[in-house]
């Protein structure tokens, strides 16, 4: 059989499981409406069948109960909206937040007045007040290359915070911490993640959600387990090499978790 043939057969199965009973009344009792629930499940099958072999590979039940994460936090699961997508990794299929996706469950927490991310341009300049810790950007940007990006918060009680990071370090960041640096979105759409990069940075001190928590949580015990997967694979497949083992700090866990990408372009 072709791998057209097997990934349509694939996508079929996967019509099938996400129409049954079972979990069609999952995704209905997420969603709150049945008009919401068809169109996340439309959603869902148009993720698996645009994912190709990458997703497929995954157990399919699986995936399913990842993007059920996305229909109980109200994100939509549409790649080009930039909100919530479902990415593998070692063949374990991850929940993960887009920037956008944060945004909004920041502001479902009613206690944010502004939150921002963007770039700083080619002839525009960052100056920084070392003792507030606010920045400026001056001058005129003379191109569309980024040259840094910065996360901007205020709440409704007055509190702000600001994060500034420049490429270069932003470069140093995904390098350290994104297993798919080198072939994922870092290399076809670089300014995007480094956006959610500052985000999640400068929403650390801001009030999270318990939906915030959640998402954390998740995608810590996602990066967990796709590590112990990469172990499993790779256990047989060289000279037994003594080590000493080494704990993995829970930043780190939880930044390479939020790094982790879908491997195709979006």
């Amino acid at each position: 059989m072709g791998t057209t043939a097997i990934s349509n057969q694939k996508v079929a199965s996967f019509k099938n499981l996400i129409g049954s009973r079972e979990v069609y009344g999952i995704v209905k009792a997420a969603c709150g409406t049945p008009e919401a629930a068809k169109q996340f499940t439309a959603s869902m099958l148009d993720l698996y069948e645009d994912g190709g072999d990458w997703l497929q590979k995954c157990d399919p039940m699986a995936v399913v109960k990842e993007c059920l994460k996305a229909a109980q936090l109200h994100l939509p699961l549409i790649k080009s909206l930039g909100y919530a997508y479902v990415v593998p990794y070692k063949n374990v299929p991850t929940f993960t937040v887009g920037w956008k996706g944060l945004v909004q469950l920041a502001q479902n927490t009613g206690k944010y007045k502004y939150i921002n991310a963007d770039a700083v341009y080619e002839g525009e300049e960052v100056s920084f007040d070392r003792l507030s810790g606010a920045i400026t950007i001056s001058g005129k940007a003379t191109s569309d290359k980024a040259i840094g990006y910065f996360a901007y918060i205020e709440l409704l009680n007055g509190f702000t915070k600001v994060v500034y990071m420049t490429r270069e370090e932003m470069e140093a960041y995904g390098k350290k911490y994104s297993r798919a640096y080198n072939n994922g979105p870092w290399q076809t759409d670089f300014d995007a993640m480094a956006r959610k990069t500052v985000l999640r940075k400068v929403l650390k001190f801001g009030p999270a959600s318990t939906q915030m928590m959640q998402v954390e949580d998740g995608e810590i015990r996602a990066a967990q387990a796709a590590a112990q997967a990469e172990v499993d694979t790779n256990a047989n497949s060289g000279p037994v090499i003594d080590v000493k083992s080494e704990p993995v700090p829970a930043n780190a866990i939880a930044d390479t978790a939020a790094e982790t990408e879908p491997k195709p372009d979006f």
